[in-house]
């Protein structure tokens, strides 16, 4: 399951069944958060105009994002999938709520991007379980914080962490994709682990 836990841009279209996609975001309560403190909020996107934003959004920062890289390293870039926000069946936005009273603030007064750290893990977690029912998932990271959150308007006190595409995969490769695009090199050999 580990070794294929990929990052998905090209999805068939069948739809999920909505009992999937609930469970899946009920397992993010299993995944440990600061003081309990569950800040994860899932807003599922189903609006075609909302989502139309989102992909404007995605297509406005991939645009100027790609003006970044010189010769060659910029054809890589426009060349590669980057995103599957028009094949993927279910579009799912992940925020933290900074106000969140649960936990009454326990192990996050001196470090509160734990709250963060802690949504993070919460989408680990639905990650892997996607993985476990054949879903795919993948993390679209190319977008303006601020426009996400004012599409979606959601509370003040959200912030925005991912933005999620999920659906069935419509291929599977043990190697990354972006090794495959020739963008990064396979780094399994690298030291994790240090010593002081």
């Amino acid at each position: 399951m580990f070794a294929w836990r990929r990052d998905v841009r090209r999805f068939r279209d069948d739809p999920i069944p909505d009992e999937i996609v609930e469970q899946l975001v009920a397992t993010t309560a299993f995944a440990p958060s600061v003081g309990y403190s569950q800040p994860s909020r899932f807003v599922r996107v189903d609006d075609g105009t909302r989502r139309g934003g989102i992909i404007a959004e995605y297509e406005r920062c991939n645009g100027e994002a790609s003006q970044r890289y010189g010769g060659e390293q910029h054809e890589r870039y426009v060349g590669m999938k980057l995103a599957g926000l028009r094949e993927a069946p279910i579009h799912l936005a992940v925020f933290v709520d900074t106000e969140t009273a649960r936990g009454s603030g326990l192990g996050r007064r001196t470090m509160p991007e734990t709250l963060a750290y802690s949504t993070v893990l919460a989408i680990h977690t639905l990650w892997l379980m996607a993985r476990a029912m054949g879903v795919g998932v993948g993390w679209v990271s190319i977008l303006d914080p601020r426009v996400v959150s004012r599409i979606l308007d959601v509370p003040q006190a959200w912030s925005f962490v991912a933005y999620l595409c999920l659906g069935y995969p419509k291929e599977e490769h043990l190697d990354r994709e972006l090794v495959r695009a020739g963008w990064e090199s396979d780094d399994s050999s690298a030291t994790r682990l240090h010593r002081r």
